[in-house]
């Protein structure tokens, strides 16, 4: 009998991943013009390097870094800039991009200088390299990679953990990596271990992928320090601080770091990313994206440039079903709904997905019936939180660790009123935030 790990809390949800997981990457054609915008990284957003009439080449840097906990751009075509100019956002208000007309003929990829024998790079080559191909959380978050392998000073990384969870619905980007790119997956573990001094390495899958659990358990045999292992399918198994409760039995201290408990943990594009960023001297430039739902007539998983227009890969996965219909950049829990077809792919987009605008009842007085509290798996109040922030009451939002909210979405799903819970606690920790920096001042 196979034993799935997991974590209190949380809710089971359909997973409608039949409809891509059994599909290919397939890699799309170049779109007339690219948005690239200048915000993709948690932290600061780079200064661009390059203006309105530059040609560039795909690979060459087009923003640099403004400060510690930022990144880098790099062109993901060859073309022409346009300008740079505010731009629709998949997850922010309109915010500058870099727009890029796509030459006709495109030369060879602008790579990195090789690293010799890459597996035995030192951690500071590891994490130059990787700042200098611009790497970032790929499974959303979005946090400059390089930061997230320098851990704290005393701080001691015992695993290094591959997130291969994917527990949103719909979403078949890493199962897809993990079955087609295996090697690049566990060559990243192995990079990102030596990066922090991890001795330890860990490739977590829920048991809904038992194929690409199967396929890293075979191309990890005989590997002494590093293991497949096999979590049960509940949402958000994928969360930094659940997934690692969920294999080691050890709990982030709240406000803390997985480094507080020897761990460092990396989403399976990213390692992919990493391992090509040493190896080949790639620069992040495109990124794998599952397009699906009841909404468009033939869904997959496709690889793109960063800065293509939703409309391209839309077109690509057979248009758009007829009626009303709503667009989600993201999975159906965490994700966020569009206003345009002209927004643009960026480092964190896992998915775009299309259902029927179906109108539903919201936000119902709360029956005070404690569904939110249960499913939360940080022990939450999540109907307090709610509650607290509606009344701008931003003390009592404090008070119940309203920062610590990762805003998964378990509890909204389970209101049987329909309260907007996850809303209402964006704005209550947005004051909160306001509230420290006017006293900060």
């Amino acid at each position: 009998m196979i034993r799935a790990l997991t974590f209190r809390g949380g809710v089971t949800v359909p997973e409608h991943k039949e409809r891509t997981e059994g599909k290919a990457i397939e890699t799309l054609s170049l779109p007339p013009r690219l948005f690239v915008p200048l915000r993709q990284n948690a932290g600061v957003p780079p200064e661009p390097v390059v203006e309105a009439g530059r040609a560039v080449l795909a690979g060459e840097v087009i923003a640099r870094p403004a400060g510690p906990v930022s990144a880098f751009l790099h062109a993901p075509v060859a073309g022409t800039v346009k300008g740079i100019e505010k731009h629709s956002h998949p997850a922010l208000p309109d915010s500058p991009a870099i727009e890029i007309e796509t030459a006709p003929e495109q030369p060879p990829l602008l790579l990195l200088p090789p690293i010799p024998e890459p597996d035995l790079a030192s951690p500071e080559e590891i994490r130059r390299r990787v700042l200098e191909a611009g790497i970032v959380g790929m499974g959303g978050a979005g946090f400059p990679t390089q930061v997230k392998l320098a851990p704290p000073p005393g701080a001691r990384i015992e695993y290094a953990i591959i997130n291969g969870a994917e527990c949103e619905p719909f979403l078949t980007v890493d199962h897809r990596l993990m079955l087609e790119e295996t090697e690049k997956v566990i060559r990243g573990l192995k990079i990102v271990m030596r990066a922090v001094g991890a001795e330890k390495g860990i490739i977590a899958v829920e048991s809904n992928k038992l194929d690409a659990w199967e396929k890293l358990r075979a191309s990890l045999a005989g590997e002494k320090s590093i293991r497949a292992e096999l979590l049960q399918v509940k949402y958000p198994q994928g969360g930094e601080k659940q997934i690692i409760y969920s294999l080691l039995r050890r709990k982030v201290p709240a406000g803390g770091l997985p480094s507080a408990v020897g761990c460092v943990v990396q989403n399976v594009h990213t390692a992919v990313a990493i391992a090509e960023a040493l190896i080949e001297g790639k620069p992040l430039l495109e990124r794998v994206v599952t397009v699906s739902g009841p909404g468009v007539a033939r869904p997959g998983n496709f690889r793109v440039r960063i800065g293509t227009p939703f409309a391209h890969l839309l077109a690509a996965a057979g248009g758009l079903a007829g009626g009303e219909l709503m667009v989600i950049s993201g999975g159906p829990m965490m994700g966020v709904a569009q206003f345009s077809l002209d927004t643009p792919v960026i480092k964190g987009t896992s998915g775009l997905l299309v259902f029927p605008a179906v109108p539903r009842r919201r936000n119902l007085p709360c029956i005070r019936c404690g569904r939110c509290i249960r499913v939360c798996s940080l022990n939450l109040l999540p109907c307090r939180l709610a509650r607290s922030a509606e009344k701008g009451n931003t003390g009592d939002f404090d008070e119940g660790s309203g920062s610590q909210c990762i805003e998964c979405g378990c509890c909204a799903y389970v209101c049987p009123a329909g309260r907007d819970l996850v809303q209402f606690i964006q704005v209550g920790k947005a004051d909160a935030a306001k509230k420290t920096a006017s006293a900060g001042k």
